[in-house]
Formats: C-alpha cells, sequence, structure tokens
C-alpha cells in the first residue's frame, strides 16, 4: 500500500516519508486490534498512563498553554505585529473563509455537545474552588466562564500563534510543512534529516490521528443515541458505524476536491449550518437571559481567568475537565499550526492572532452560551428539565434535552446532527491534510494520500466502536497521553519566536537593523533601505 501511494506521488514530483506513514499505521493498527482483542487490558493500561500524565505533566502544560497565549499577545501588540507572514504580500484566502476554515478544526471536535454539556454540568456541580456557588444567576455565569477559560483564548492560542508563526518562517526559509520544523530555530537544517525530527513527526501525527478518531467514535454514538430517542431509529452498532461511514464518505469527497474547493466550501457551509441551528435554538428560548449570561460570564472570565486555568486542587476533577481539554488542544496543536501556517499566507503577526485566537475565541464563548446557556435558562424554568437527563445518560443527553423542552424538537434535531455531522467532517478533511503533508518528504500531499488517512482514521473509530463504550473512553484518555511528548516539541516556541519575528521585521522595514555595520539579523547584509517594507 505504501510501495503504491509513494510510487504516485514521486511521479508527481511527491515523495512520501515511508517512516512517519509506516510506523504512524502499524502503531494505530495495533492499538485498535488490542482495543478490539482485550479492551478491558487496553483500557485499564491506558487509564493508568492518563493518570500518570495527568499527575506529571498537568502543571506543566497548564502553564505552557498560559505563556504561549501572553506570549503570543506581547508580540502580536508589540512592534512586531506588522510583520508579514509567509513571503507575499497577498492573503491566498478571503477573511471569511480564512477565519471560517479556522474555527472549524478545533471548535468541531465537541462544538455542539460539549457546548451543551459542559455549561450544565458546572452548574449543577460547580468546579471545587467554587462549591458554594450552585445555582442562581452567580453559578451559572461562573459554570460558563470555566467553560470559556477551556474552551477559549488558551485553547485557541496554541494552534493560532506561536507554533503557526514558526512553521511560516521554516517554510519561507526552505524547511518542510512538517511538525520537526518546530525545532528548526534549535537544530537547524539537521532537524530535515535527523532522527529526531522523524520522532517529532510520529508523536504529532499519533496524537492528532487519537484526538480526531475519538470524537468520530464518540460522534457516531450520540447521533445514534439522538436518532433513537427523537426517530426511534434503533440505537445499534450498525447505525453508529454507518454514521461515521456517511461522515467519512463526506469527508473524502471534500479531501480529493482539493483544499480550495473541499475544506474551504464546507467550512463555510459549517458556519452558516451552525448559525442557522444557534439562531433557532436563541429565537425559541430566552435572547435576554442569554446575552445578559455571556456578559456576565465574561467579567467572570476575566476576573478568575488565571484562578480558573492554573487551579491545581482536586486531581479527580482537574482531570476529567482541565487537563483533559488542555491535553487535547495541546496534541492538536502542532498539526493545527501545519494547517494554519498553510492557509495563513501573506498574513501579519497581528492578524494571524486575531483571526486564528482572538476571532475564534469570542465565537466560541458564543456559541458555548447560546448552546449551555439555554440549557441552564430551561434548567431554571423547570429544574431537572436538563440535569436529569444529563445525570441518567451523560453527555449526548444534555443536547437532546435541550432540544426537548423547546419547539420543533424534530427539526431542531435533524438540524443539529447535521451540524455536527459538517463540523466534524470539516475537522477530518482539515487534519488529514495535516498529517499527510506530515508524511511527505517534500511537495504537496496528493489526494489519494489524504484519502488514505481520511478513510482510516474513520475505519478506526468503526473499529473501536465494537467495544463499546470502554474503547471510546479509552481513546480519549489515550488523547491525554499522546499530548506527553507533544508539550515537550511545542516548549521551544515560547523563546524563539521572537528572534525569529525580529529578524523579520528588519528584513521588512519595520525596524532599524542591529549594529553598526547595518546588518540584518539573519546576517543577510542588506541595510534597512534595501529590505522590502511591508
Amino acid at each position: 500500500m505504501f510501495s503504491t501511494l509513494r510510487s504516485r506521488a514521486s511521479a508527481r514530483g511527491r515523495r512520501t516519508d515511508p517512516w512517519v506513514m509506516g510506523v504512524t499505521s502499524v502503531f494505530m493498527t495495533v492499538f485498535v486490534s488490542a482495543s478490539l482483542i482485550s479492551p478491558g487490558v487496553v483500557g485499564a493500561a491506558v487509564d493508568a498512563a492518563f493518570v500518570w500524565s495527568a499527575r506529571w505533566f498537568g502543571a506543566y502544560w497548564q502553564l505552557l498553554m498560559l505563556a504561549t497565549f501572553v506570549v503570543m499577545t506581547v508580540l502580536a501588540f508589540s512592534r512586531y505585529g506588522r510583520v508579514r507572514m509567509g513571503g507575499t504580500s497577498s492573503p491566498e484566502f478571503g477573511r471569511f473563509s480564512w477565519i471560517a476554515m479556522i474555527i472549524t478544526t478545533l471548535l468541531a471536535a465537541g462544538g455542539v455537545f460539549w457546548a451543551a454539556a459542559e455549561p450544565i454540568a458546572h452548574y449543577a456541580s460547580p468546579p471545587p474552588q467554587y462549591a458554594d456557588l450552585s445555582g442562581g444567576t452567580e453559578g451559572a455565569a461562573y459554570a460558563m466562564a470555566q467553560s470559556f477559560v477551556h474552551w477559549g483564548f488558551i485553547g485557541w492560542a496554541v494552534g493560532g500563534a506561536l507554533a503557526t508563526l514558526v512553521m511560516m518562517r521554516g517554510v519561507e526559509k526552505g524547511m518542510p510543512l512538517r511538525p520537526r520544523t518546530l525545532l528548526w530555530p534549535l537544530m537547524g537544517e539537521r532537524v530535515r534529516t535527523h532522527w529526531i525530527g522523524a520522532v517529532v513527526d510520529i508523536s504529532c501525527v499519533l496524537a492528532v490521528v487519537a484526538g480526531t478518531v475519538g470524537p468520530i467514535g464518540f460522534l457516531g454514538l450520540q447521533i445514534s443515541y439522538i436518532c433513537s430517542e427523537l426517530f426511534g431509529v434503533p440505537n445499534t452498532y450498525p447505525v453508529q458505524a454507518l454514521t461515521i461511514l456517511g461522515l467519512t464518505a463526506v469527508s473524502a469527497v471534500s479531501v480529493l476536491s482539493g483544499l480550495h474547493k473541499g475544506i474551504r466550501l464546507l467550512s463555510r457551509g459549517n458556519v452558516w449550518a451552525a448559525l442557522a441551528l444557534i439562531a433557532a435554538i436563541v429565537g425559541m428560548s430566552s435572547l435576554p437571559f442569554v446575552l445578559d449570561l455571556f456578559v456576565q460570564a465574561s467579567v467572570v472570565h476575566a476576573q478568575e481567568f488565571l484562578p480558573m486555568a492554573l487551579y491545581r486542587g482536586d486531581e479527580q476533577w482537574l482531570g476529567y475537565w482541565t487537563l483533559f481539554f488542555f491535553g487535547w488542544f495541546l496534541g492538536f496543536g502542532p498539526m493545527m499550526a501545519v494547517f494554519f501556517a498553510r492557509i495563513s499566507r501573506g498574513r501579519t503577526v497581528r492578524d494571524i492572532y486575531v483571526g486564528a485566537t482572538v476571532v475564534p475565541s469570542v465565537v466560541t464563548m458564543a456559541w458555548f452560551t447560546a448552546l449551555g446557556g439555554t440549557g441552564i435558562w430551561l434548567e431554571q424554568r423547570t429544574p431537572g428539565a436538563i440535569t436529569g437527563p444529563y445525570a441518567e445518560d451523560g453527555l449526548p443527553a444534555a443536547a437532546l434535552a435541550i432540544l426537548q423542552e423547546l419547539p420543533l424538537t424534530g427539526a431542531l434535531g435533524v438540524l443539529m446532527v447535521l451540524v455536527a455531522l459538517i463540523f466534524l467532517a470539516s475537522t477530518l478533511d482539515s487534519m488529514s491534510y495535516s498529517i499527510s503533508v506530515s508524511s511527505m518528504h517534500e511537495g504537496e500531499p496528493s489526494g489519494l494520500v489524504r484519502a488514505f488517512w481520511c478513510v482510516g482514521m474513520g475505519l478506526a473509530a468503526v473499529a473501536l466502536l465494537l467495544v463499546g463504550d470502554g474503547g471510546i473512553q479509552a481513546l480519549q484518555s489515550f488523547i491525554v497521553v499522546t499530548a506527553v511528548p507533544v508539550g515537550l516539541i511545542m516548549l521551544p516556541t515560547l523563546w524563539t519566536t521572537h528572534p525569529l519575528l525580529r529578524d523579520m521585521a528588519i528584513e521588512q522595514g519595520i525596524v532599524a537593523p542591529r549594529g553598526p555595520s547595518g546588518e540584518s539579523g539573519d546576517g543577510a547584509g542588506r541595510t534597512r533601505a534595501e529590505a522590502p517594507v511591508a
């Protein structure tokens, strides 16, 4: 299979990396096979690894993600914010399409179901440090603010910040569009062929495969649950498998359509479908309550940002919520950087920060308030309407319970299923692109290579459903475990990004050259007058 892919790619001037494709494919195949053969043993092993990872690396992840957000914010609003990335003067994609593609990469991973479930979970059972704020308006604001911390600025800054800038500068200097380029400022050209580069690529591919397959498999269970409750469709494995295969087929068609047609059109459609869902839900509930909650939660978010982000108390709660999300997003970080770097050429540092961190964060918080806030409003009107089904059936029941309390439940259910499917199709599409790029020695990946990864992740999710909830939970715990090496890979960007931007600012005439000879920061020997102006 790999030799066929490689020969076809070579015929078009492309060359795949058999080590990255081979090791990652074999590893995931072995993991899925072991889960099918002995799910209990695999689940116990992964859970133990999850506990160890959260205990030893949890605080480090919290500090790393917070520091990444702070450093990127400072750079974006400094004089280096005007540096134009990518070696071109004009963006390749329009602003709406660009932001739509960015938003669907991370929000898609849990935008529908976590947005409905997490706020109501924190409302019913407040975080340990706010245990005395149960219920009422204040409890709702703190519950929503905690969700903002998990899904807001810190999470988005990991992919849409320092790693993206290092990646874009490396590619401009001739480095490959692969995770190993994040270590280029430390290792130079050696990272292109060094074994460390291969380890970096493999670790990042495994992290994003785990982070993508888990939500896909979970989606099959959730969609099947909704269809069973609303439309009487049997909640069986064949229905779940067909749901995932349909999702994979949509993603494969998008993959074969190319980056411009596929991901861009799917993302644009995703945004409009999501807006229709939000407008329908909020329009049938209390718009004033949702708007007021958004304002109050934003104030609490600003006041309690550091205490919520750096909380180190209850280990069980921390592992289930903050560290799970932070580990998940951290695992996505390098591949998000690969994808963002590919679609962000021609934009300034400040533009990338606003478009890939600020805007997606605000959109995500508004999305969570619309869905989760509606759930809290319904719960306050009829106690137990949302918390009852959530306590009994877990995550999928929260979204459905909200719909069942509103008019036109069936129509909203269809729309929610459609939005969830398109969201995850967009993520599967963009991540298959990033994985495929990371599996190439040179050149853009062919549609066949991207389709291979897209279909492979879909089939892996179908296989994992055979082991039931235990297999999916084991894989989601595995998401956190795979974040351990990725966290080490992302660390150097904290201090290597600034020198790279300084050199680029000198080249583009934004700041004066260093030194009495007037040489630029990268040794190019050009004076400020000779440097191109951004």
